[in-house]
């Protein structure tokens, strides 16, 4: 599929707008690209910093950040390439295309069942992530709107592109964090973009409210405040134990929910499995399959 998230390699050493760093406080645990840079008055600069193929948003003073060496860089995309292939090769889909015709003859009637996953609608905070997800869901063969909204933003567009595409899955993500990671689970000004993942959540709830429509959601991103996107709506949210999620995760969700028979109910456990921390990384209430099955005679 060949990777292309708009990676710069500084073989200089200083820290500028679109390198590729790691934390030394945190062992460089984690490879993030640098957003920006933010210049503070009689304080030194911090860089916003987003997860390279994990979905999460931080903060760090420059002295903090080393770039990293191309071999490494190339070592992480290479292991996301492996398991999106892995992902790819073992789609749980029941047909080669969203539709498959079948044909089935009568005394004086011909009757055609189709059988169609549901439409999906994807709002991403991430460029790189949001141009990847249309290529993972067309090689999936799911019908996929994606639609490359900040997390700020996705509250005010949600409602018309819900009318507009009248999806059966609804994904809400991007990049999210703790500021104060370990402490302050229920204080909503502890997340980065959590606020914003729950309010988009409520205006979609209103549209399911004046349309009727059995819409299923996911929100949330690394160490969302999963109770609250829970309690505003959605089916499955993250993050339960505020864990790191990657950019595969909200895929799989609604892979599994899209090609899912209407008539079977879906639960984390059926998920689980596939997910980068199992039901600690995502959990929720459930869902029914949006895989319909229409006759027309």
């Amino acid at each position: 599929m060949g990777l292309k998230l708009g990676i710069k390699v500084n073989e200089m050493g200083k820290i500028k707008k679109g390198d590729i760093v790691g934390r030394k406080s945190y062992g460089k645990d984690i490879l993030f690209k640098v957003e920006k840079i933010l210049k503070r008055k009689n304080e030194p600069p911090v860089a916003i910093l987003k997860g390279l193929i994990i979905r999460i948003e931080a903060d760090a003073l420059l002295d903090d950040l080393v770039v990293m060496e191309a071999k490494q860089i190339q070592t992480n995309m290479r292991s996301l390439e492996a398991r999106l292939e892995n992902k790819l090769k073992h789609a749980c889909i029941n047909v080669d295309k969203s539709t498959n015709t079948i044909f089935k003859r009568g005394f004086l009637k011909r009757e055609t069942r189709s059988e169609e996953n549901g439409v999906i609608l994807h709002l991403d905070g991430d460029k790189r992530y949001s141009d990847k997800s249309i290529k993972c869901y067309k090689k999936l063969n799911l019908n996929a709107i994606v639609r490359n909204i900040p997390e700020n933003k996705q509250e005010y567009v949600v409602f018309d592109l819900l009318n507009r595409y009248k999806p059966d899955v609804l994904v809400i993500t991007g990049h999210d964090g703790m500021i104060k990671n370990g402490t302050g689970f229920n204080d909503i000004y502890n997340y980065r973009n959590s606020k914003y993942f729950i309010n988009t959540v409520k205006e979609a709830k209103k549209w399911v409210a004046q349309t009727g429509k059995d819409l299923v959601i996911f929100a949330g991103a690394c160490q969302s405040y999963y109770e609250a996107l829970v309690a505003a709506g959605a089916n499955f949210a993250s993050s339960p134990a505020r864990v790191l999620i990657d950019f595969m995760d909200p895929l799989i969700v609604a892979e599994k929910v899209a090609t899912t028979e209407d008539y079977k109910y879906i639960t984390i456990n059926d998920i689980a499995n596939e997910l980068r921390d199992g039901t600690r990384g995502i959990s929720g209430i459930g869902a029914r399959g949006k895989r319909y099955t229409r006759t027309k005679i």
